[in-house]
């Protein structure tokens, strides 16, 4: 699988990067050998990149990946992960994070935002314990939407020190939300920004974004290129999910129109899902999550391979075509 620089640093990508949530038992739990199975056959089909977060089953999703990594050689692999959430001791735990957090893991511990410098230094080496690593190669800022001050003063110069140090090898945020990344590049000293389900096959409202980073040399990671299961499916089905609800109506019908021109095209859905983010020079590389290792494998020969122009074409038509609709 091919890999990509990050922007301006040394850290290098896979074209296809795994990102780490579902095998934290995101929405439902898998249990540890499927977890597993699916990450070896990321590997086996060329994923070099791998995302986490402690966010991600309460750390359940570090400690798997780093299981997964341990005998692999470390020059030949990328791990990002986040801060802003340190995990504590849950006060009074329910029994389970799934309603709460939305993992399905005992919620033994709690998240509480903390985006100060010494937050950061307290989860990235909680981080490292978890992963069995002795550094990562990128840090992302995780959801400072309520605490992006705090974020851009405190959180970003620590991690921009760490950097400057040749402790980590990139800094930069992750967010669903637009225009706090817009001021992030603005305002802020960050090698690439983590940008979920924002510039999709349906959802492109990250393209200021993209310019804006172009202008500064800052990689764009495209993340939830499914928009949380919408695009996932050759049909997206009358319960798919959108951003992590239930589908509008008018945004269902528009997935089902660009299911239409895939197929049309002798192509899926879920293909030029995975393809759209990569047609713009300034994306690294797309982040997905994967539960399976037949997920992972279909995954890597879709991003292997482009469509033709004259589907792009037809495609981008159906997706302009509904955007006053729902936007």
């Amino acid at each position: 699988m091919r890999a990509r620089p990050l922007g301006r640093t040394s850290v290098r990508v896979s074209t296809l990067g795994f990102g780490a949530a579902p095998v934290g038992n995101l929405h439902g739990p898998i249990d540890a050998d499927q977890a597993r199975a699916t990450l070896d056959a990321a590997w086996d089909v060329g994923v070099r990149y791998y995302d986490t977060a402690p966010h991600y089953g309460l750390g359940l999703s570090e400690r798997r990946l780093g299981e997964a990594l341990a005998h692999r050689p470390r020059t030949e692999f990328t791990v990002s992960t986040k801060v802003g959430r340190l995990l504590e001791p849950h006060p009074a735990p329910t029994g389970s994070d799934l309603t709460a957090g939305g993992f399905a893991v005992p919620d033994t511990l709690i998240r509480r935002p903390d985006y100060s410098r010494d937050g950061v230094l307290r989860s990235l080496e909680a981080s490292l314990d978890r992963l069995r690593l002795d550094h990562v190669d990128i840090v992302y800022v995780h959801d400072p939407d309520d605490h992006l001050d705090t974020a851009l003063d405190h959180a970003l110069p620590a991690l921009t020190a760490l950097r400057d140090q040749g402790v980590i090898g990139a800094v930069g945020v992750g967010m669903n939300t637009v225009a706090p990344l817009l001021r992030v590049v603005e305002e802020a000293d960050v090698d690439a920004v983590m940008v979920a389900g924002r510039w999709t096959l349906l959802d492109r409202t990250a393209c200021p974004l993209l310019d804006a980073c172009a202008g500064r040399g800052v990689a764009v990671v495209a993340a939830a290129p499914f928009n949380s299961g919408l695009l996932s499916r050759t049909c997206p089905a009358s319960d798919a999910t959108f951003d992590y609800g239930p589908a509008p109506e008018p945004v269902l019908r528009r997935a089902r129109l660009l299911a239409e021109v895939s197929a049309r095209h002798g192509t899926a859905l879920p293909h030029a899902a995975l393809r759209f983010p990569l047609r713009d020079p300034g994306v690294a590389c797309v982040v997905a999550g994967f539960r399976t290792p037949e997920e992972i494998v279909s995954a890597a020969r879709w991003t292997a391979a482009d469509l033709t122009a004259e589907t792009w074409r037809d495609l981008d038509a159906a997706a302009e075509s509904g955007t006053a609709e729902w936007a």
